[in-house]
């Protein structure tokens, strides 16, 4: 399971209504967009492998960001801090 938040630091407050979009390859696995708390409590359930994941933030500057990601068997959540300013990510449990 992979799943996901996103923060917009400039407010200091989740960042709700954004969409993050999941691909394999040129597939399209999942697509939805973050609840009022910023979240997205289950994008998809995945197989191990490379994927992207794209955001599409609330941000002047950052129109996309994108990040391919390795994974392995397990759970995983790959939040996205951002504001006009910079943006930032790692992998949290």
């Amino acid at each position: 399971m992979i799943s996901t938040h996103v923060l917009d630091t400039a407010r200091g407050a989740p960042a709700a209504g954004v969409r993050v979009e999941l691909f394999r390859g040129a597939e399209l696995v999942a697509s939805r967009e973050t609840d009022a708390d910023g979240r997205i409590r289950d994008l998809a359930d995945v197989e191990p492998g490379t994927y992207r994941l794209v955001f599409h933030p609330p941000s002047p500057f950052f129109r996309r960001v994108e990040l391919e990601l390795d994974l392995g068997e397990g759970d995983y959540h790959v939040p996205l801090l951002v504001s006009p300013f910079g943006c930032a990510t790692y992998r949290g449990s």
